[in-house]
């Protein structure tokens, strides 16, 4: 539907009365009856996820502390074994907000060492590429004056930058439940549970997780937060945007020959192997020190339920024109990420009675630019101006309105409303996408008309687009080279992923008889072939067909937790430590 543009207001309103989830985590009360009561800290602010989002959130409240004189005590908790172990991103980063945050952080050792030197968009078809001309490509391509960079290094330098302002981060222990007070404000979250059994029962090394409460609670988990989600729906944050709409990136990292390297190169690909009706791309960067970073991108919203996304980017890899890079070199890093890709219309209202949410967790990531780091940093420096100058005039537990009254404001408004339909319109085919794209972000622009004067809107969340099984032709992929291409649990050893064996399977599932009487029997058992780390598998018993669900293997993609077609898999947090420990990513 066609409507015509103007602002779209995200000024904060009275939020709805809050209404009850079945699926928020609650840490049962025989627990806390046994081994409680549970030790609690308090903090002005916790923020939950050391990623740039919530990083900058703590450095920048830290910053205005140390300027006016004040004292704000800061936590950030992060369920990774350290900052940046589970940061997974392309990456391509537009310094504009870090620099704000750090006007000097060339001077302090930050690792954006690689400008981008060159950008290329190709057109693929199985044998073919076809470069578009850079007078053609449109400005949401452009990439000068950005960088090519490893975030997860990015987010270990923000990491110590907070703690030498005086931000105490905590590593390894993972938010798994919101607290809230008899008003129904968030005061804090408690941390998870050390030392249960497979079978939900106490060991002899349980240790009762603890409650972090403060007069502010700030989320920054990243895409598909899982505290997040509850949040959306118990104060009803989305009602009246678009579904939210993902991606799910694979990415792997590679050192290739001297030879080969073009530090600075930029390559973006469409077409070849997607189909038509689905939306994705590749795209490879060329880092520092003879390393490639390169990944493949699928549009959650895909409408065949035979389609891999990881057999798609293997599959991706055996064009020529991307062979060319990686001949001769070897793979060492791999790992997956589900992506916002809604953009403003998904945008959520991000406040409510004692938080916000931040970052990826919101969904402010700019799809047309493929970046979300530089849109993270500023969500997280204005949230914590708001929050910093509520503390100051005595407040607490209420909205912040001044974080999305300062966000409408701010430049990272205009360049999300800038590309409000970039999603939207490749809902409609990969051509009408192409074309679209073309027009709003190259044509308009010449014309002096810098956002368009229309908005395409849509209504379909990812889950519910899935054709049934019987309705499409399968998917034929080809096995494996080893070198070249590779399985999915090769690649998940690449990732470095462990979980504590002995502990209850973090991916639960509502029915446990949904999988097999309709996944199955319906679409084929998609989640068999959308997870990129082998965790779901159909596997035949006695009584028939089962799904086993290798919780080990999980990378936290959050993909099954986005694409389940009956939504009956509920991604909860695991032990504190546990998934992807990503080096280089």
């Amino acid at each position: 539907m066609l409507w015509r543009a103007g602002r779209i207001p995200f000024s904060a309103s009275a939020c709805q009365p809050p209404q009850e989830d079945p699926n928020a985590m609650k840490t049962p009360a025989h627990l806390i009856e046994q081994f409680g009561p549970r030790e609690a800290m308090e903090y002005d602010v916790v923020v939950v996820g050391a990623g740039p989002a919530g990083l900058a959130t703590a450095i920048r409240l830290k910053q205005l502390a140390a300027t006016q004189g004040a004292e704000v005590s800061v936590c950030v908790l992060e369920k990774g074994s350290e900052p940046g172990a589970h940061i997974l991103s392309g990456a391509v980063m537009d310094p504009r907000a870090i620099t704000e945050l750090f006007p000097d952080w060339k001077e302090r050792g930050a690792p954006l060492n690689q400008p981008v030197t060159a950008d290329e968009v190709w057109f693929l078809d199985a044998q073919r590429a076809l470069r578009t001309p850079r007078w053609l490509m449109p400005d949401c391509f452009h990439n000068d004056g950005n960088y090519v960079i490893s975030l997860g290094a990015v987010t270990k330098w923000l990491a110590e930058q907070a703690e030498a302002l005086g931000v105490e981060i905590f590593p390894g222990f993972a938010a798994a439940e919101v607290l809230y007070d008899e008003r129904g404000r968030v005061v804090g979250v408690a941390t998870g549970h050390m030392g249960l059994g497979k079978d939900g029962r106490p060991t002899d090394a349980f240790q009762l997780g603890m409650e972090l409460r403060a007069k502010y609670t700030v989320f920054a988990e990243g895409a598909r937060g899982h505290l997040g989600k509850e949040l959306i729906a118990r104060f009803r944050l989305d009602e009246g945007r678009d579904p939210q709409t993902y991606g799910i990136g694979i990415k792997e990292l590679w050192e290739i020959p001297p030879e080969k390297a073009r530090p600075g190169l930029v390559v973006h690909t469409a077409g070849w192997p997607l189909d038509e009706h689905t939306y994705g791309g590749g795209f490879l960067y060329h880092m520092e020190g003879n390393k490639v970073s390169l990944g493949f991108v699928v549009g959650l919203d895909y409408q065949n339920p035979w389609l891999s996304p990881f057999e798609e980017m293997q599959r991706w890899k055996t064009h020529p024109a991307i062979r060319a890079h990686l001949e001769g070199g070897k793979r060492i890093g791999y790992g997956a990420r589900a992506i916002t890709a809604g953009g403003l219309l998904s945008l959520p209202k991000t406040v409510f009675p004692g938080g916000a949410l931040v970052g990826c967790d919101a969904g402010y990531l700019n799809a047309a630019r493929i970046k979300g780091s530089h849109a993270a940093i500023k969500t997280g420096m204005l949230c914590a101006e708001a929050a910093f100058d509520a503390l100051r005039a005595g407040r607490a537990y209420d909205e912040l309105t001044a974080y999305p009254a300062a966000f409408e404001q701010s430049w990272l408004y205009e360049e999300l409303h800038r590309a409000r339909n970039f999603k939207t319109w490749f809902k409609k085919g990969n051509t009408i996408g192409a074309l679209m794209t073309g027009i709003e972000h190259w044509l308009l622009p010449r014309l002096g008309i810098q956002s368009p004067p229309w908005t395409v809107h849509r209504h379909t969340p990812d889950h519910a687009r899935l054709h049934a099984a019987s309705q499409v032709e399968p998917i034929r992929y080809p096995k494996p080279d080893g070198v070249l291409t590779f399985d999915r649990l090769s690649s998940v050893f690449l990732s470095n992923t462990n979980h504590e064996e002995n502990q209850p399977a973090h991916l639960t599932l509502k029915d446990a008889a949904v999988p097999v009487a309709v996944n199955l029997a319906l679409y084929g058992g998609p989640e068999s072939r959308y997870c990129p780390a082998g965790v779901y598998e159909f596997v035949e018993k006695s009584d028939g067909p089962q799904l086993v669900i290798n919780a080990q293997n999980c990378v936290h993609c959050k993909t099954c937790d986005i694409k389940d077609p009956t939504q009956n898999i509920v991604w909860v947090t695991p032990e504190g430590g546990g998934g992807p420990n990503y080096a280089g990513m």
